[in-house]
């Protein structure tokens, strides 16, 4: 017979569910999957990759009931994507057809989900690195399948989107798609590369290699969008090294300054948008944009406070998608804006939410990054900078892996910066976690880690 002392404290599943080597593989599997959305419906079909998330969810809520004792309700997800979450379900029951607005809210549920369990398992460094890990992989398969396509057999592989033109320097798609896919996830590989650099968390050979393919895809792309993402997320890495090196004392009235220049610098953007798609030889493409944002606008009128129901994606023979398609002699299947998406489908309530889940979440994050030593605390708000200057040409936040992003993000900075901290304490996004099961170990810990990666405190810069 076991001795009470021999008699593990929790069971074998619950070890399993609650360890930090099952978190990492799971943040992984999410990661890769959502990330890989497009090439997985292409190869297995749609009803695979649905099956792949509803399972990861089932896993995500049993690694979060596993860990029951270090999580708090109150802290488990932003308010501000559980209002917009709340409306969006709300407006199903006013919506064309009710059972595809039903099931697209749903699977918007769904992927929010796994970007809180993520958010709750991983700290920001260990998210950096899963996510550095996953891009890695598919931007080398997507270069490996444009020189197959385009070099080797000089061939489109057409179920996979692939047109072949890496021979011509561009456009190219890899398994994202469309080259706009490609160039935004390309960015945001940047983004995550060059902080996996400044925290010394890979190899410094890894890392250079890792922002020269993602560089290099980002131009092959020749997406219009990749400059823009490319200028914006510049313009905020400067802005925070300045906030970063600037006295505290000092800092408030830099971070004023800068959020005026901000507002400026957008209504001189639209006052100067059309010298500005000139110089990107982007005219005609935002000519079609521009049509179809004023058709968009247009069916606002007609329900301007509550929209035309939760759609995320196009539902194609549902109105009002259907006569912006036809009117325009196009197959859209978003409205290229993620912003004026959000307004026709949720009206001007569901925007006002939209724009402050993001806006809050930017603003919690970039004063976390401003203030902490780490640079780790610098990925959040460039993320969520690249998601929300992106998202003024395409509506990638909306869904898939751009809405999963913009989650995870609320998150990190909700835990780093919010009213719950005055309720209960506990840790920000960056540090070890939440206190972890016991028993079980850190979910942070050094063990998690590389060898001469530094922890989310560390020294840099």
């Amino acid at each position: 017979m076991t001795s009470p002392a021999q008699t593990p404290p929790h069971g074998w599943l619950v070890t399993l569910l609650a360890s930090a080597s099952f978190a990492r593989a799971y943040t992984l599997a999410v990661l890769g999957a959502v990330f890989a959305s497009y090439v997985i419906e292409q190869v297995a079909g749609r009803v695979t990759y649905i099956t792949i998330v509803a399972g990861l969810a089932v896993l995500g809520m049993g690694v979060l009931t596993a860990r029951w004792q270090e999580i708090s309700l109150l802290r488990l997800v932003p308010t501000t994507v559980v209002v917009f979450i709340g409306w969006a379900l709300a407006s199903v029951f006013w919506s064309e057809d009710t059972s595809t607005s039903w099931w697209s809210w749903v699977s918007t549920a769904a992927l929010a989900f796994l970007a809180v369990v993520i958010g709750h398992i991983r700290d920001t460094l260990q998210t950096v690195r899963a996510l550095g890990d996953v891009l890695r992989v598919l931007l080398a398969i997507s270069l490996g399948v444009e020189v197959l396509s385009g070099i080797l057999l000089d061939l489109p592989i057409t179920f996979l989107g692939v047109q072949g033109n890496l021979a011509q320097l561009g456009p190219i798609q890899g398994i994202f798609g469309t080259r706009n896919m490609l160039g935004f996830v390309a960015v945001l590989a940047l983004i995550t590369f060059l902080i996996e650099y400044r925290t010394q968390s890979i190899r410094p050979g890894l890392s250079v290699a890792s922002v020269v393919l993602a560089g290099g895809l980002a131009a092959f792309s020749d997406s219009p969008t990749v400059l823009v993402l490319a200028v914006g997320v510049g313009l905020a890495v400067a802005a925070l090294a300045w906030v970063r090196h600037t006295r505290p004392e000092r800092r408030a009235g830099l971070q004023l300054a800068l959020g005026g220049v901000v507002v400026v610098g957008v209504f001189v953007g639209y006052a100067a948008r059309h010298p500005i798609i000139a110089l990107l030889g982007a005219g005609s493409d935002f000519s079609m944009r521009v049509d179809l944002w004023n058709l968009m606008v247009d069916q606002v009128r007609f329900r301007p406070l509550n929209g035309w129901g939760w759609y995320g994606p196009w539902a194609p023979r549902e109105y009002p998608f259907i006569y912006l398609n036809f009117e325009l002699d196009a197959t859209h299947a978003t409205g290229l804006n993620a912003y004026f998406d959000v307004l026709m489908q949720l009206g001007w309530v569901g925007l006002v939410l939209f724009v402050g889940l993001a806006g809050l979440a930017l603003v919690r994050s970039w004063l976390a990054a401003s203030e902490r030593r780490s640079v780790v605390y610098a990925w959040t708000p460039l993320m969520l900078v690249a998601l929300l200057v992106d998202s003024m040409f395409e509506s990638f936040t909306l869904t898939g892996l751009g809405w999963m992003m913009l989650v995870l993000c609320a998150v990190r900075a909700g835990q780093s910066r919010s009213w719950r901290e005055r309720i209960g304490g506990g840790t920000d996004a960056g540090g070890t976690g939440l206190p972890h099961v016991p028993g079980f170990g850190r979910p942070g810990a050094a063990a998690d880690r590389p060898p001469g990666a530094q922890g989310p405190d560390g020294p840099a810069r």
